[in-house]
């Protein structure tokens, strides 16, 4: 699903032009950590996380998306967002159409100086052919480790003085992302191939690793993302996955919903198929590591 910003942008940017006039530009400076750390935008509070898991306090962090019971598809950007990114020297977008409103703002702020992370590219993963890419890639460990690696790079040029302290906080963090990954290892070992059910392709990349089959058509999770009605005959094909017992578990996004997704949820709890809620952005209280410990908790809990 991708992140759709508003005409609040337009507004945004226009009282950033106005800041941006009484103050050098990002472009102008050198590149230096300041004294509260390295400035560093991220577009949600997931990649905010890791940043702060990776440079602990020789980094200020701004996540744009940060609030666990919004709708990250209805974000509207503000004058404050882009001035953040017009001093940001670190960027970290998900890319893959998912937050294009970044490279808009980081453009619109003047600032050309950003080192910009792109997730996706990090990842490696393509769209297959004939088909489009999950760009939900914050859900697949191995990417999140790679992720963590070029961070604790890209940190040690902005800041080479604390070059050492990124490298072991990264290999620490490698390491209880590793531990995630044996998790779901030993979940696929006892659950391989069961069925399981989504709103939209969110969790898809964990429960695959998982060993989960997605049963639901594809027309039915598409539109759902796209936030198109779901034809008739598509709907009443999902909700049989429940009545005919063709899935162990259902994946509810709970950040967004709607009448086809509410459907589903009735249908499942009717049914007595398990709902594990899953959400695009981090939870309260929680880090990125606990936030996925309890998905994975959830996900062995449904298949006992």
């Amino acid at each position: 699903m991708r992140l759709r910003s508003s005409a609040g942008f337009l507004a945004g940017a226009a009282a950033v032009a106005l800041l941006a006039a009484c103050s050098s530009s990002a472009a102008d400076t050198a590149v230096s950590t300041s004294k509260a750390g390295v400035q560093v935008v991220a577009s949600t509070n997931v990649y905010g996380d890791i940043v702060r898991q990776i440079a602990g306090d020789k980094a200020e962090v701004t996540s744009i998306i940060s609030d666990p019971d919004q709708d990250p598809h209805s974000y509207e950007a503000n004058a404050q967002t882009q001035l953040s990114l017009s001093k940001a020297k670190v960027v970290i977008e998900n890319g893959g159409g998912y937050d294009d409103f970044v490279d808009t703002m980081l453009k619109s702020s003047g600032n050309t100086s950003a080192k910009v992370m792109n997730v996706v590219n990090i990842s490696g993963h393509q769209a297959p052919a004939g088909g489009e890419l999950n760009e939900h890639v914050w859900y697949d460990f191995p990417t999140v480790e790679k992720l963590a690696a070029q961070l604790a790079s890209t940190l040690s040029e902005v800041d080479s003085a604390n070059s050492s302290t990124y490298a072991a906080n990264a290999a620490a963090f490698a390491g209880k992302v590793k531990q995630l990954e044996a998790t779901e290892a030993s979940i696929k070992a006892a659950h391989d191939g069961a069925g399981a059910a989504i709103t939209e392709p969110v969790p898809l990349y964990l429960l695959t690793a998982c060993g989960l089959v997605n049963k639901t058509p594809g027309e039915f999770s598409e539109a759902i993302e796209e936030g198109t009605d779901v034809p008739v005959a598509v709907l009443q094909e999902t909700l049989t996955l429940f009545s005919a017992k063709q899935v162990k578990l259902l994946a509810y996004n709970e950040q967004t919903s709607g009448p086809e997704t509410e459907k589903v949820l009735a249908a499942a709890k009717a049914n007595g198929i398990a709902v594990v809620p899953v959400t695009e952005t981090l939870p309260d209280g929680k880090d990125y590591l606990g936030w996925m410990t309890a998905n994975l908790d959830a996900i062995r809990s449904a298949l006992a």
